[in-house]
């Protein structure tokens, strides 16, 4: 059994760009929530129970302008992604549902609402899990085999996850590689998942959040991520990187550009493999298969 993960054709880097989908699915009072949605560009904090339509409009710029210009400049350089996406902002986008299948782009659960489920006892969050799964069969007719928490996951996540059927969970920063994560099942068997680590420091929230890049900071410390990635794979071993982007942060005009420059950057590169998340985890349980499962 190999225990040391190679990519394909040779090439040692392995670029997965991850395009997060959550707008439609933030805190809202319209949809029951206690509070609106905190994060946005505004520079508002409501913690009251008043509706914010000017962060949800916000939040929708990223459907209607955002989505349709980053899957358009994708297209345009052939880039696959995984798409995390909260299975109820897919509902309520369908044509940029149908855009994102029509490409071939993996979808990954973001949970069925881009909700925080830390607190969730362990029958409400298989409920969760269970629903976003039948959502995403409604709307994709995929059940999709990846799953990125809101920020934090509860003790019983991975083990629900596993018994749900998933390949692969992304809520891990640990790593620049995938890694198999043992998990205790209910019967006491040992399982696991693979871990595919996700990285925060390369993501384009940086543009959004104190001390703020600039895009043209943003476009630097990815490229410089990249090259140092790839010298480092080619020298040594290989190595996933992570690349975070948000519909509604990087679709804006004045920082798409930015992404334009980076895929202009990454592309074209034989040593460099852009692909989905779940073709990477693939790809490493044909390299790494586990070993310690027992029925």
């Amino acid at each position: 059994m190999s225990t040391t993960v190679t990519w394909p054709n040779g090439k040692t880097l392995a670029l997965s760009i991850v395009v997060n989908v959550e707008e439609g699915s933030e805190m809202t009072i319209k949809d029951g929530d206690k509070k609106p949605e905190p994060v946005d560009e505004l520079g508002v904090a409501l913690n009251i129970p008043i509706r914010n339509y000017g962060n949800e409009s916000n939040y929708l710029y990223g459907i209607k302008a955002g989505g349709p210009r980053v899957f358009r400049l994708l297209a345009d350089y052939g880039v696959q992604t995984t798409v995390t996406a909260a299975a109820l902002s897919l509902e309520r986008a369908p044509e940029l549902t149908k855009n994102i299948i029509a490409h071939r782009h993996e979808i990954c659960s973001h949970g069925w609402r881009w909700t925080h489920t830390f607190s969730m006892k362990e029958d409400q969050e298989r409920e969760i899990i269970s629903r976003a799964v039948d959502s995403f069969r409604s709307t994709t007719g995929l059940a999709p085999k990846g799953w990125l928490s809101r920020y934090l996951h509860t003790k019983n996540t991975r083990r629900l996850l596993r018994e749900a059927g998933f390949l692969y969970h992304m809520d891990d920063y640990s790593d620049d590689v995938p890694f198999w994560e043992p998990i205790t099942m209910s019967d006491g068997t040992l399982k696991a998942l693979v871990c595919m680590p996700y990285a925060i420091d390369s993501n384009d929230m940086k543009m959004w959040v104190a001390p703020g890049f600039t895009p043209q900071d943003w476009l630097d410390y990815a490229c410089q991520t990249f090259d140092w990635m790839r010298a480092e794979s080619r020298e040594q071993s290989p190595l996933m990187m992570s690349l975070g982007l948000h519909l509604r942060i990087i679709g804006r005009p004045g920082r798409v550009w930015a992404l334009k420059a980076f895929l202009e950057y990454v592309t074209g590169h034989e040593d460099v493999w852009i692909t989905t998340r779940k073709a990477i985890a693939e790809r490493f349980i044909e390299c790494c298969p586990w070993d310690g499962e027992r029925n």
